[in-house]
């Protein structure tokens, strides 16, 4: 983040009213201020190499240039922004691609607006913006898209780290969060937080969404823990 209090946004958008509205709505929240306006996705990388936002909250369908085109570029970038997606449908088929070109994640248009406002913090902190009924679809999707050999990819991936690094990434699959990972794991949040960011390097993901995404792909479930034997502290 640009500074330890203040949360800069990037608004793209085709819409000037739509625009507007989001800059009036996220100007009244006392941590965030927009640096930026674009109408399409071409002008992203430009303006996010001159005015570094935190977090760039773009609609996917655009004239010239889409979100989801524009996102696969930004996330190409060192220091890349976070990406929140807006869009008019729960199960738009472009989601899951842009998930897995690094959007931390995406909100409706009709979202109301505290909730849009919390979604920018959320992804500002590094945590994913999917409602459960959201994430089900995209599960639901990867099961039909290819299963038995994504499947097999992606358990050699997860099979390449550690066995708490794995377990840690399992659960983020299951989209918990840090505390809630610690808290199973009998760890420490700094100590889940390290791991999350060893697994986030040597799989070469950008962002926990990917992280659930393979899990996804390897096909492990979202949803509680198995109860078992507790894991000794460490």
């Amino acid at each position: 983040m640009s500074d330890t209090t203040e949360i800069t946004v990037l608004l793209v958008d085709d819409d000037p009213l739509l625009r507007a509205g989001l800059t009036f709505m996220l100007g009244g929240a006392g941590d965030l201020r927009v640096v930026g306006e674009a109408g399409d996705g071409r002008e992203v990388p430009a303006l996010v190499e001159r005015l570094r936002p935190d977090v760039v909250l773009m609609d996917i369908r655009m004239p010239h240039v889409d979100g989801l085109a524009a996102t696969e570029r930004l996330r190409a970038l060192p220091d890349a922004p976070e990406v929140v997606l807006l869009t008019t449908f729960h199960a738009d088929e472009q989601v899951l691609r842009a998930l897995r070109a690094g959007a931390a994640g995406f909100v409706l248009k009709d979202t109301p607006p505290a909730e849009i406002v919390a979604a920018v913090r959320r992804v500002a902190a590094g945590d994913p913006v999917l409602s459960p009924a959201v994430t089900q679809q995209l599960i639901d999707q990867v099961a039909q898209d290819g299963p038995h050999t994504r499947r097999a990819g992606a358990r050699r991936r997860l099979d390449t780290l550690a066995p708490r690094e794995r377990e840690v990434a399992l659960a983020v699959g299951r989209g918990a969060s840090n505390a809630e990972i610690a808290a199973e794991l009998h760890l420490s949040v700094a100590t889940v937080k390290a791991h999350v960011s060893r697994v986030l390097a040597r799989l070469g993901l950008d962002n926990r969404v990917q992280i659930a995404l393979l899990a996804h792909d390897a096909g492990y479930p979202a949803g509680p823990a198995p109860q078992g034997p507790a894991a000794p502290a460490r």
